[in-house]
């Protein structure tokens, strides 16, 4: 869930992250069996298999199965737990979290489909490397979520003349979507925590610029080559070009303007809740909503109606807006951040928890850290799991010192940090523009791969890079 709480989103997950979501009565993470995850791993499988084993009843009941297994965490929570209990984890979840995110990311889908790119791009090799490269520049400053939004739908209509491209959506899920979010606190979530917890704003820009370089780098040029190969095949070009020149204005240009200043406005209204101190709380069943953050959630509203208003229905129109991708991720993240509840509350448990095993592994016998281990066990949690909380995890495992983190541990946090936000990538789940994402281009008739045809994408070509990382930046 990278996906925000994780956001992800770029700025995406920032919106439950942020202090006026103060958490709720904490779950005793220690005392609880791995049991409890059965829910949160049944959404996974559910989002996985279903679509192969029975595409058309998941597509008519995707909602109705994940508030089955959301049903199947809370029921039995009640159970054991009280009612009481129960209700509150609920609204801590909708309130600090859910409602949050849905809003922001609702507010940067509705502002991005408010712009159109006009021209009529032919997608070469060379221009789709050019876009997927400028994706990853705009990722650090406008958040993972507000590039992929904005650059995904033009990306599709260059390519809509050509048979093969799911790949161009992988690799702008991989670049855009994810590893180009890794300079600043703007770009993901997990950045922006540790920004709040006092590590500096250029620090990650000064120290992980590398290994940025180099993974950004390294698949512009596989895709490229990659690209070239399928571009060069016989028939690869459809024979009915679906936006050919005499009906698409050939010049470059923006219609929708007004939607660039809206989406500044967003990134203002998220870094405003994030660093305004105000001591009016508001107690929502034993959750503490902050004044920032409720200006910033009605603020986000104001401006996604804004758009919707002042847009011309022909940029919508031109774009083939709809609101079917959001309700998906709308209703698969609502079952998510419900039965991630419990996993979250076990791993914050540290050594003593069920998972206590993966939090020792980052210590080396001597009780020094392990810069390796804490990649890859930040990375690997943040695949599957919220990269924000999985950051705090390995963040307070190191000590929690922001100062001793970027100084003589610079390396350990470095590790963190970069596995938190490239490995995201590694599945679907892993950020929340993943999904956006591969529903904007299921919608535009692009036959993504699978879940797990996915996967094989990004452990063929994400996971060796890793290993290569590994070796030059973490030994």
């Amino acid at each position: 869930m990278k996906h925000l709480r994780s956001a992800g989103l770029g700025l995406l997950g920032l919106a439950g992250l942020l202090p006026g979501a103060a958490m709720a009565a904490e779950i005793d993470g220690a005392a609880l069996s791995v049991l409890w995850g059965v829910p949160f791993a049944g959404v996974l499988l559910s989002i996985a298999l279903m679509p192969l084993l029975a595409p058309t009843v998941w597509h008519h009941h995707f909602g109705k199965i994940t508030a089955a297994w959301a049903l199947a965490f809370l029921l039995p929570f009640a159970l054991a737990f009280g009612v009481g209990a129960a209700g509150v984890h609920l609204v801590h979840a909708l309130v600090a979290e859910y409602v949050p995110f849905v809003i922001l990311l609702t507010a940067l889908y509705t502002v991005a489909g408010g712009i159109y790119i006009r021209g009529n791009l032919r997608g070469t090799p060379l221009l789709n490397t050019g876009i997927l490269a400028i994706g990853a520049v705009l990722a650090s400053f406008m958040g993972t979520t507000g590039a992929s939004m904005l650059l995904i739908r033009p990306l599709i209509r260059a390519n809509d003349n050509r048979k093969h491209v799911a790949h161009v959506v992988v690799f702008f899920i991989f670049i855009v979507s994810n590893a180009g979010g890794s300079l600043t606190p703007l770009g993901d979530p997990p950045l922006f925590l540790g920004f709040l917890k006092g590590v500096d704003f250029s620090w990650t820009l000064r120290q992980i610029f590398p290994e940025t370089l180099f993974l950004v780098g390294v698949l512009l040029v596989i895709f490229y080559l990659l690209d070239s190969w399928y571009a060069s095949r016989n028939g690869e070009r459809k024979a009915v070009d679906p936006t050919p020149d005499n009906a698409t204005p050939t010049q470059l240009g923006f219609d929708g303007k007004f939607n660039f200043v809206l989406l500044g406005v967003v990134v203002f209204l998220v870094l405003m809740s994030g660093l305004w101190k105000s001591a009016v709380v508001f107690d929502v069943m034993g959750t503490e909503v902050g004044l920032p953050g409720l200006v910033r959630d009605v603020g986000l509203i104001g401006v996604a109606l804004l758009s919707l208003w002042i847009t011309p229905a022909v940029v919508h129109e031109r774009n083939q807006f709809g609101w079917g991708p959001m309700q998906e991720v709308a209703k698969l993240f609502a079952g998510i951040f419900l039965t991630i509840i419990p996993v979250i509350a076990m791993l914050k448990a540290g050594v003593d928890g069920p998972f206590g095993a993966i939090v020792r592994a980052v210590t080396n016998p001597d009780g020094t850290p392990n810069p390796a281990m804490y990649f890859w066990a930040t990375g690997a949690l943040s695949s599957f799991l919220d990269n924000a909380p999985t950051y705090l995890v390995f963040f307070n495992t190191a000590g929690g010192d922001a100062q001793v983190l970027m100084t003589s541990m610079a390396a350990t946090l470095s590790a963190i940090s970069a596995g938190a936000v490239f490995m995201g990538a590694n599945t679907y789940i892993g950020n929340a523009p993943n999904m956006m994402v591969k529903a904007i281009a299921e919608d535009r008739g692009v036959r993504m791969p699978s879940f797990f045809g996915y996967m094989a994408w990004s452990f063929g070509i994400l996971v060796p890079l890793f290993v290569v990382m590994t070796f030059i930046w973490y030994r």
